[in-house]
């Protein structure tokens, strides 16, 4: 009966969102508080009761962040990239790993007892944002064109650029726990470069047949969307039989896909990205029933600082510095710095660094918890009011940012 009521609540709570989620989006509730909610409610009243092993639920979640890496990065177009080349290298390129060597020198601070690799961990599991935790920033039309493909393009890019730090710093942890069967640094970084390879062939491989393949009328429209999906499977798992990172291999295959496919790519991602947004609220749920409660029992005022400064003070500074001289005004760095919210990558690693590391990573995942459940209400409540009150902002002003 238990089981049967959790799975009523989870279909009524995906159903019911769908229903209303434009109505309850202008009123600043996102899908990840709702489901957060929801998940912690069933927690709550027993329908999701038990200890839930982090084996029990890593396919839904790598999944998850397999579609959302792969459709994420092949959204990203070469024409976007032009347009913004000199802001999202300086972001990804200089922005970027500063909020990692940032996140990693205050986790090492504030943590002593973590370890360096696990602080590593910690600062580059939280370099990632997630757009979808402040949908209305990249889709309000108030806010200049510009300044929302900015922010899409980076949080497109960010979490895969991001993973390889991830893996060596997962790899040097269990090296200095000992783990047996652990992989070492230069296995790591091998796996990632074959996982970079493979998932490019996969991915350029896939879009130039489909492209030929819609030319000639061989592929039904109504199934293009399902072999897109297929595609974004295969990427990553090619990876890991060729002994490589799948992650890298699904981020670098939405990229070649994205490249080759042609004008129709875009449209043809569509059920791809909508498959991952439901396994997405499913993982929500998950978080809410399983990782809240656990974060209630060990939030610590070291936790909590660590939240709030990854989510200003982290973020704000590496964007400010990495856009000095491109002529952004103030308004716009704080904007852009203040909307990096930590989702779903953040949640993946720190669910495999459970896996591979087991109790040893629980400091650290608490960590990345507390600053995602934070993320998920204070970027949620804030996106619309400010992404409304900038766009007013830079209307005023005569909204158009000067190129840097």
């Amino acid at each position: 009966m238990v089981e049967s009521a959790a799975l009523t609540t989870v279909a009524a709570a995906i159903f019911l969102w769908g229903v209303g989620s434009a109505r309850l989006e202008r009123a600043d509730v996102t899908g990840p508080i709702v489901f957060v909610l929801v998940g912690s409610l069933m927690a709550g009243t027993g329908m999701a009761g038990g200890t839930v092993e982090p084996e029990t639920v890593r396919p839904l979640v790598e999944i998850a962040l397999v579609w959302v890496l792969f459709s994420d990065a092949a959204r990203v177009r070469l024409h976007d990239l032009r347009e913004e080349a000199g802001r999202c290298a300086r972001l990804l390129g200089l922005g970027l790993p500063l909020t990692v060597l940032f996140g990693w020198a205050l986790a090492a601070w504030l943590f002593p007892d973590m370890g360096g690799w696990l602080a590593l961990l910690v600062g580059a599991a939280l370099a990632p944002t997630d757009a979808a935790l402040g949908v209305s920033v990249v889709t309000d039309p108030a806010v200049p064109s510009r300044i929302r493909r900015l922010i899409t393009v980076e949080s497109g890019l960010n979490d895969g650029i991001v993973t390889p730090v991830v893996v060596v710093a997962l790899a040097g942890a269990a090296s200095a726990e000992g783990l047996a069967q652990s992989v070492g640094l230069a296995e790591a970084v091998v796996e990632l470069a074959v996982g970079a390879a493979v998932g490019a062939a996969v991915g350029t491989a896939g879009g130039l047949l489909l492209r030929a393949a819609r030319s000639r009328g061989w592929a039904a429209e109504e199934f293009v969307g399902v072999a897109v999906l297929a595609l974004a499977g295969a990427a990553y798992a090619a990876a890991l039989v060729a002994h490589g990172n799948g992650f890298v291999g699904a981020f670098c295959g939405g990229l070649a896909f994205g490249a080759t496919a042609g004008r129709r790519g875009p449209a043809e991602l569509r059920f791809t990205e909508e498959a991952g947004a439901l396994v997405t609220a499913l993982v929500w749920l998950v978080f809410g029933a399983v990782a809240v409660p656990v974060l209630l029992d060990r939030a610590d005022g070291a936790t909590m600082l660590y939240a709030v400064l990854s989510l200003s003070l982290l973020r704000m500074v590496p964007v400010a510095l990495a856009t000095l001289g491109t002529a952004m005004d103030a308004r716009t760095v704080l904007f852009v710095g203040w909307f990096g919210p930590r989702g779903l990558a953040s949640l993946v690693f720190a669910l495999l660094a459970l896996e591979e590391l087991g109790p040893a990573a629980e400091d650290a995942v608490a960590v990345i918890t507390a600053t995602v459940l934070l993320s998920v209400v204070v970027h949620g409540i804030s996106a619309a009011p400010l992404a409304a009150r900038y766009g007013r902002s830079a209307a005023g002003r005569g909204a158009v940012t000067p190129r840097g």
